[in-house]
């Protein structure tokens, strides 16, 4: 298979992403620069492929019910990660830097198992690669809520792909429970045009999340997220008078029973032999559209992944992921927001507010 290769240099990756966010940029310059983004995204693919293999194989064994996927990260979310760091002069984030344009996750059925892949095969593996970055958040959760583990590695290889030596990927680590919760904020984010992945929701929703997240600590005997309550009766309470106000149950429920389209029977009907899924969620028109491909269209994919995301720049009600997993059949599990299957975060919800 063919990989794509680096076209630019490092000044030049790092202006198209400032033309990118500069709204004064002229629409010449910013396709200019986007054909820049493309590539450099598209460089991480085989980098992000090693890293997700072995992530799957160190899974297995430590948990074989353990399930990995891969993504490159969508241009909007590139994007707004610049915009957060700009000042008007300069984004302090520049996209040469940036970590986790690859990346690949593997989630565990268990925290202890997922301590132990990372403590055995990352932390004192015997990884070649360079570890850049390691942030636990599941020992130190962050404040909106969010707990994961987080490991950062340049790629290095003494042979043959030399060519994308220094090209970093991000791997996460997390447990079932932390995942359910993540994907449920995903899916609120979408149907209801929040940001409160990013910090940027209502007020409300995020209290909710981050109180359910210490909820979801307390059953997996971990820290809580800072500032709600330690106390379980005081926490469960809490979340249960939120989960009033804000009918979540009610309105996840409807949003499932609404999208006929997210069955998972759809995705179950896919050829075992595509390995990349491109996925159109068209939320207005209550539709959904899975485009496969074989391992060896890995680069089409990619390039049409690219084109529809420029069709539908600035197009709220309008959603475009490309993903690489094993199977259809792992597909549903690893992204369950855009089927939305929220079952199993609202029978764990379901559980909490019933206790007291």
């Amino acid at each position: 298979m063919a990989w794509e290769k680096l076209k630019y240099t490092k000044f030049e990756i790092n202006s198209a992403g400032k033309i990118l966010i500069d709204d004064k940029s002229s629409e010449e310059a910013k396709n200019r620069a986007l054909e820049i983004l493309d590539n450099w995204r598209a460089t991480h693919s085989y980098p992000m492929h090693i890293f997700q293999m072995r992530l799957k194989n160190k899974s297995q064994k430590v948990d074989k019910n353990s399930l990995t996927a891969q993504r490159l990260k969508r241009v909007p979310a590139i994007l707004y990660k610049l915009k957060r760091s700009y000042n008007g002069r300069e984004p302090s984030m520049k996209l040469y830097q940036m970590q986790d344009i690859g990346g690949c996750r593997a989630v565990l059925s268990s925290i202890s198992q997922a301590r132990k892949l990372c403590d055995d095969f990352y932390l004192k593996g015997d990884l070649k690669h360079k570890r850049v970055g390691f942030k636990d958040y599941i020992d130190k959760p962050k404040t909106d809520g969010y707990r994961s583990i987080h490991l950062v590695y340049e790629y290095k290889s003494d042979k043959g792909k030399q060519e994308f030596n220094g090209l970093r990927v991000e791997v996460q680590i997390r447990s079932k429970l932390q995942h359910f919760w993540a994907t449920a904020i995903e899916t609120v984010d979408f149907f209801t045009r929040q940001a409160i992945k990013s910090s940027e929701g209502r007020p409300d929703w995020v209290d909710f999340f981050k109180l359910v997240s210490s909820a979801f600590a307390k059953m997996e005997n971990c820290p809580c997220v800072p500032d709600t309550p330690e106390d379980e009766k005081e926490l469960y309470l809490k979340i249960k008078e939120k989960e009033n106000q804000l009918k979540v149950i009610k309105i996840m429920k409807g949003w499932t029973q609404a999208v006929q389209v997210f069955e998972k029977a759809k995705a179950s009907k896919l050829s075992q032999k595509y390995q990349y899924f491109l996925l159109e969620l068209d939320i207005l028109r209550e539709k959904l559209n899975i485009s496969a491909y074989t391992k060896n269209q890995e680069q089409k994919a990619i390039e049409r992944y690219a084109e529809i995301e420029k069709m539908n720049t600035g197009k709220k009600e309008f959603d475009v992921v490309l993903v690489g997993v094993d199977t259809a059949n792992d597909l549903q599990k690893a992204y369950p927001n855009y089927f939305v299957d929220t079952t199993e975060f609202l029978n764990n919800l379901q559980k909490i507010i019933s206790k007291y």
